[in-house]
């Protein structure tokens, strides 16, 4: 089964498998990375799914407006983040590396 690597809060490494299709958001929480609140339920309105990007075997789709207006909001946004509600991962996406984004709560 394909996997993300997840870097969590606190340093810690972590391999959370996905189903093709799934969103990168729903995948995290399912995989029990707490620190991704969801709070808006997946509709790109609150931030708490906030991640960096550090290493994609596939280039993603860019940052879409209302993604970008979001990120604008965090004052721990870089040229690495992105909403983990807003990628769909497919198989190519096997070993994903990413670390969740300190909160802005």
């Amino acid at each position: 089964m394909p996997s993300v690597i997840v870097t969590r809060r606190d340093g810690e490494t972590v391999d959370v498998p996905f189903t093709p299709g799934a969103s990168l958001m729903q995948t995290l929480c399912e995989g029990g990375i707490d620190e991704i609140l969801a709070l808006c339920g997946g509709v790109c309105s609150c931030g708490t799914c906030h991640v960096y990007i550090d290493q994609s075997p596939v280039e993603l789709p860019p940052v879409g407006a209302d993604e970008d207006v979001v990120l604008e909001g965090s004052s721990h946004r870089t040229d690495r983040s992105r909403l983990a509600c807003q990628i769909r991962l497919s198989p190519e996406m096997d070993g994903l590396r990413l670390t969740v984004a300190p909160g802005d709560l």
